[in-house]
């Protein structure tokens, strides 16, 4: 049986890569450490993206964990061009899985970059995994456990976030088990 926790990062200043915590964000990221207490992890994946690797570094830190980070949990590029309506972009691309704009990525390619990702961990030696992602990214993360994930689920994700996917033989489970409490 293999555990999954798809982490959506905690509070950040901003949307770009090199984007820190702001001080909620890093209270966030400590109390990773007390919500994972008693959770068996063996291994730690992030996106690059730097408040991605800073939200899971002091619990991997704590557990003598590396940080592996993977570019396939990068935060999909809705646009390389500042929208106004950007919102109204970000709902069609789950309306339509192929919708892309200008220099973007559609969600059916971040979705394919994501299950990539799942199909890597699922032939992997490790039975207790955590995928630190993105909004976007971790919708389409647990879409491809559960294809009820969509635009509403993603509107719906807090900062940080957690979910537990539980799979092996039979269907996967997936249950949010994040506590808003910080």
């Amino acid at each position: 049986m293999k555990n999954l926790y798809i982490v959506r990062h905690a509070k950040a200043e901003g949307q770009p890569p090199e984007a820190r915590l702001t001080k909620l964000g890093e209270k966030q990221a400590q109390s990773l450490l007390k919500f994972f207490e008693g959770r068996k992890i063996d291994t730690v994946y992030s996106s690059p993206f730097l408040r991605a690797v800073k939200t899971i570094e002091p619990l991997a830190n704590k557990r003598g964990l590396s940080v592996i980070q993977d570019e396939r949990l990068a935060e999909r590029i809705l646009s390389v061009i500042n929208l106004d309506d950007w919102m109204i972009h970000l709902q069609k691309s789950f309306e339509d899985f192929d919708y892309v704009l200008d220099g973007g990525e559609s969600n059916r390619a971040a979705y394919e970059r994501a299950s990539s990702f799942i199909e890597d961990i699922i032939i992997s030696g490790h039975d207790n995994i955590i995928a630190v992602s993105h909004g976007n990214l971790a919708t389409l993360l647990l879409n491809y456990f559960d294809d009820r994930f969509g635009y509403k689920e993603l509107m719906e994700l807090s900062n940080p976030d957690v979910f537990h996917i539980r799979f092996g033989t039979g269907e996967p489970s997936v249950n949010r088990i994040w506590n808003d409490g910080v």
